[in-house]
């Protein structure tokens, strides 16, 4: 694996963690919200990550003979998947979206779990940063080896 290499898989960290973010501000600003496009409340979205693999050898060369240019590990979003979790009924016989009985049916969002959700992306975020940036001061003070 290349140095810079290191740069892709932070960045690629970054841009996983920014999903995860914009997704539980997604969730949060749609807490309230009872009728959606697809008919039913609302439902928590959740972020699955995956690794994305470091390639062999082989396939490394391989693809430098091609001359295209793959990407060297690190973390990928592979799906946004909707949280199956029971929606939350709420008394309310005057809301319009009410049933015969008087219930709302409420989004299945927590507003506790999507502001640890969110700082959890922060931090992993700004770790991924911190790692770009290390590595930079690195390949600068490398450079002034040279000097």
């Amino acid at each position: 694996m290349s140095f810079l290499n290191s740069f892709d898989i932070s960045a690629s960290g970054m841009t996983a963690q920014r999903q995860r973010l914009d997704i539980a501000a997604e969730n949060i600003s749609n807490m309230n919200t009872t009728r959606t496009q697809s008919g039913g409340p609302y439902r928590r979205k959740m972020v699955v990550l995956q690794e994305r693999p470091v390639p062999s050898f082989r396939s490394e060369m391989e693809s430098r003979l091609v001359k295209e240019r793959s990407f060297k590990g690190g973390v990928k979003v592979s799906r946004i998947l909707e949280d199956q979790r029971d929606l939350q009924p709420v008394y309310n016989p005057d809301h319009p979206d009410a049933n015969e009985e008087g219930y709302v049916m409420m989004p299945n969002v927590d507003l506790v779990k999507e502001t640890v959700d969110g700082m959890s992306a922060t931090r992993a975020y700004e770790a991924n940063v911190t790692a770009f940036n290390a590595m930079k001061m690195m390949a600068q003070k490398a450079l002034e080896i040279g000097k």
